[in-house]
């Protein structure tokens, strides 16, 4: 049987590869274990093979989590969408945020995030494809963006993030995570000192990391596939 840990270990050397064929050093691209869905045992598992970064879509699920492990050296990075009226337990409990794409939620962090704990690393959405049902801001828009949140206190602007609709191809795939990469020269060109380009996932991380990804957020090549409750 498969473990956590075989897997993980698995996914580490795709990256390893992958930054080889695109002759990077594998230490530019590091991996976010995304754990929604899965059980804090699972996290556990992770954690014991070497992994410390983990990514939560469903706010409410995370915090139980994250109170649970809280003994543990975690990082937890929320990638799912914010509602004005979760930006609180995502202030407390998070130590990043890759979703913030309305300046509105990033206001409510800024002023949320308490203050005895550092500052929340957050990373602008960009809908880099312009598919109507994802989140994110449109590139025209990212820069203006980009620069209020960078002035907002408590927060720390690191870079930008993406989910594309998925490639048929590799090719395509790297065509879509250009656009990203292109955006993020273009910011920091502008003046702002971005260090995250977080793109590429289970079945495309080979393609975002030959175009220039600093982080992949893996889920299913991981801890396996997910169930979801119906309803």
């Amino acid at each position: 049987m498969t473990t956590i840990q075989d897997q993980l270990q698995q996914v580490r050397q795709r990256i390893t590869a992958a930054c080889q064929t695109a002759g990077r050093a594998p230490d530019g691209v590091a991996l976010l274990a995304v754990s929604k869905t899965f059980g804090a045992d699972a996290v556990t598992s992770a954690w014991q093979a070497g992994q410390l970064s983990f990514g939560e879509n469903y706010i409410q699920e995370a915090v139980e989590k994250i109170t649970a492990l809280r003994d543990l050296p975690l990082q937890w990075h929320c990638i799912g969408p914010i509602q004005s009226n979760k930006t609180r337990l995502v202030a407390e409990h998070f130590d990043w945020v890759q979703t913030v794409d309305r300046l509105k939620i990033a206001q409510r962090l800024s002023a949320q995030r308490p203050p005895q704990l550092p500052p929340l690393q957050v990373c602008i959405q960009v809908n880099v494809d312009g598919g109507p049902t994802k989140s994110g801001v449109t590139p025209d828009a990212a820069l203006a963006l980009a620069q209020e949140v960078a002035t907002l206190p408590r927060l720390c602007l690191r870079g930008l993030m993406c989910i594309p609709e998925p490639a048929t191809d590799f090719v395509t795939a790297c065509a879509l995570f250009a656009r990203a990469r292109a955006l993020f020269d273009t910011l920091n060109q502008a003046g702002l000192a971005l260090d995250t380009l977080s793109m590429g996932m289970s079945a495309d991380l080979e393609a975002a990391v030959a175009s220039g990804s600093t982080l992949v957020r893996v889920g299913s090549a991981i801890f396996g596939q997910r169930s979801y409750p119906i309803g």
